[in-house]
């Protein structure tokens, strides 16, 4: 595996065949951090962490810089200050980072109809049909890169392989800023040498009760008899293990047409027990869920909310809709009275909103009879934010609220 830092740092020329490299795996480069940077281009080349400054939040991304004193996500900020003490610190832009990242999906739509999405910054695309119109991996990885690049701003690096496991281990090892093919007769001599947490599935958990039996590298996995490998850790990881070791693996690229959920948490500065404050938080979530539902095109039919208490003690309440919704005034008014339901609470440490069991938008009739012009008035401020920005126009109860958040969102999930 790539270390974070790009030390590792592993490319291919154009003379590498690529006649057996037909999956590509798409990664953009420290995409929250590059994408922030666009916006400040004067703190290229610097130590730079993104997240709220807040000794109770954590790391969404970090520069490549800021990575090489140790800094990574999901690090507390408190920690990726003590590491790197001239890190700048950069509040997160979500509605940015989905705009960016709805752009590079639309260039890897218009390379190939073969699009498999992993999230916001990373995508599998299939190729064995365009090398006749296109040329291999070699010419349709350096175009992407090079369009992603002129189009966006934002640096891709670029795997290429005969499986989805060697072509994301490919582009892995590609960054910063590479295009690496991995050809099937070179395989084995590339995924060998590796650690185990190169293989899908194994993380640090798993990393140390494999190396309790002496294997510490894929090779090492792949040396060990499939009959013993099932008699220390099952039959089903045992075959897992031993099949990615040997680089077997059949997955095709699968399109996935849009997120399953879209959910913002908050985590407070401070415990929070006021209801108006609590309450005003929700209005602030779910107004940027209802916001990433519409620019989807898809409406949800459940809504939960995520209250995380000051013990660190996590509940979670649902509520499926009559009808699916991307209207703001209903999700919002669907979690406060998830929130007024649990009655008296103790103090609250942080909120989430997320909205679910989504589908495409379409005309699925009314929850009230005043909906259809609420989301009317929703798209003509999203118009209106598009051109002037998030502040140009929002209910008065945000305006009057701080502005600096500790968001986790977007998610996919918890």
């Amino acid at each position: 595996m790539s270390k974070q830092d790009g030390s590792n740092r592993l490319v291919s020329g154009p003379e590498v065949d690529d006649t057996t490299a037909t999956i590509l795996h798409v990664d953009l480069d420290a995409f929250f951090a590059s994408a922030s940077l666009l916006a400040r281009p004067d703190l290229v080349g610097l130590p730079v962490v993104i997240g709220h400054d807040s000794s109770r939040s954590v790391v969404t991304a970090a520069t490549y810089e800021a990575r090489r004193y140790g800094v990574h996500s999901a690090m507390p900020m408190a920690r990726a200050r003590q590491l790197c003490p001239r890190a700048i610190i950069l509040e997160p832009d979500f509605r940015l980072y989905q705009r960016l990242s709805s752009q590079v999906m639309g260039i890897l739509d218009d390379v190939s109809p073969e699009v498999e999405r992993l999230g916001i910054d990373e995508a599998f695309v299939g190729i064995a049909g365009l090398r006749r119109l296109s040329g291999g991996a070699n010419r349709i990885g350096a175009a992407l890169r090079e369009r992603v690049r002129a189009e966006t701003g934002l640096v891709a690096s670029v795997g290429a392989a005969g499986t989805k496991h060697i072509a994301k281990l490919a582009s892995s090892r590609a960054k910063p800023d590479g295009l690496l093919v991995v050809p099937d007769d070179a395989v084995l001599g590339f995924l060998h040498p590796q650690p185990v947490s190169a293989l899908s599935g194994v993380g640090p958990k798993q990393q140390e009760r494999l190396a309790r039996y002496g294997l510490h590298t894929v090779g090492d996995v792949a040396a060990t008899p499939l009959e013993r490998l099932m008699a220390w850790f099952g039959e089903a990881t045992g075959r897992h293990l031993h099949d990615l070791a040997w680089a077997r693996d059949p997955r095709e690229v699968r399109e996935r047409p849009h997120e399953k959920t879209f959910g913002h948490n908050h985590t407070f500065s401070h415990d929070v027990t006021a209801q108006a404050e609590l309450q005003g938080e929700i209005l602030r979530l779910a107004t940027g869920v209802g916001r990433r539902l519409r620019d989807a095109g898809v409406q949800a039919r459940t809504v939960t909310l995520t209250v995380r208490f000051h013990d660190f003690r996590t509940i979670t309440r649902s509520r499926t809709l009559p009808e699916p919704t991307d209207v703001t005034r209903v999700l919002v008014e669907t979690a406060w009275s998830l929130l007024d339901a649990l009655g008296g609470l103790p103090p609250v440490r942080l909120l989430g909103v997320r909205a679910s069991s989504v589908q495409d938008a379409a005309d699925h009739g009314l929850l009230w009879d005043d909906t259809a012009t609420w989301g009317s008035a929703e798209r003509a401020m999203d118009a209106v934010h598009d051109r002037f920005g998030a502040a140009a126009v929002a209910p008065a109860s945000m305006l009057r609220r701080e502005r600096k958040r500790d968001d986790t969102g977007p998610s996919g999930g918890d």
